[in-house]
């Protein structure tokens, strides 16, 4: 919880590369990297890049040198496991002080592709920059958060619920549930536009998408997937050190009356 709540988007960095014991660190915890859908997600480390001035962030990210990417193979639950993966690494990042930024439509995908090597039937769609975050921030840094309204999340009550979407799971002090749905609500997601929906009933949770309306139309992909890959991070993450034990299953909600726009992605069932 408490990597959860530091964890922050980074725009603004030193201009100095990374250390040679982070990026070891780094490379480590990469080689150990796994999600609970078992589906393989694939990293470069892309430095040094402000040597082709081509590549860019719009503007977006100012003084780092060093970005990490994340592609995987077309398929089932593709996204969901890039999220999941992407979203642990930065939380570990965090723990080293090394600052991060999610980007997925605010940089020149093609200008990257080339430098990930990106085979036929994979997704490349997110990048973070990956440095020592600078105090000072830069003008579209604070325009970006500000226009994101970062620092600001959806209500408990209208992300999570119990039996059936007509009814809120009710927030409570020393409730287990109650904590990991809170580090759920403190993701990270595309616009701040948190698509997570949880419907908890006895035997688990099952975590739905709210898609926003031609959202994801400039892309070949639901970009919001990768939110739901966050979530189930943040929850699982919390649920393992908090000794909930469970598994991930991808058919696990019956039929229900769904709100528009809500898709059943995967369930987390206790054991």
């Amino acid at each position: 919880m408490k990597l959860v709540e530091l964890r922050k988007s980074v725009r603004t960095f030193e201009e100095r590369p990374l250390s040679e014991e982070d990026r070891k660190e780094i490379r480590d915890f990469l080689e150990c990297s796994e999600n609970p859908f078992h589906v393989k997600v694939e990293f470069r480390f892309l430095e040094s890049l402000e040597k082709n001035t081509s590549l860019g962030t719009y503007g977006v990210i100012k003084g780092a040198t060093s970005y990490l990417g994340a592609m995987v193979k077309e398929g089932p639950m593709a996204l969901e496991a890039l999220g999941y993966e992407v979203e642990n690494l930065m939380l570990f990042l965090v723990s080293k002080k090394i600052g991060t930024c999610w980007l997925g439509g605010t940089f020149k995908r093609e200008d990257f592709k080339e430098a990930m090597v990106v085979p036929e039937g994979y997704l490349f769609p997110a990048i973070t920059p990956v440095g020592y975050e600078k105090v000072e921030k830069s003008l579209t840094d604070r325009l970006v958060r500000f226009i994101a309204k970062g620092n600001q999340r959806k209500a408990f009550e209208e992300l999570f619920f119990q039996s059936s979407f007509q009814e809120s799971y009710p927030r409570e002090e020393d409730d287990l549930l109650s904590d990991l749905l809170e580090m759920v609500r403190l993701g990270p997601s595309a616009s701040n536009k948190q698509p997570w929906r949880i419907l908890v009933e006895d035997h688990g949770v099952h975590f739905y998408e709210k898609k926003t309306p031609r959202y994801s139309d400039t892309f070949p992909y639901d970009i919001q997937r990768l939110d739901l890959g966050i979530a189930a991070c943040h929850f699982h993450l919390g649920a393992l050190e908090r000794n909930l034990q469970g598994e991930f299953i991808t058919v696990g909600a019956g039929e229900k009356d769904l709100p528009e726009e809500m898709l059943y992605r995967f369930s987390y069932i206790f054991k």
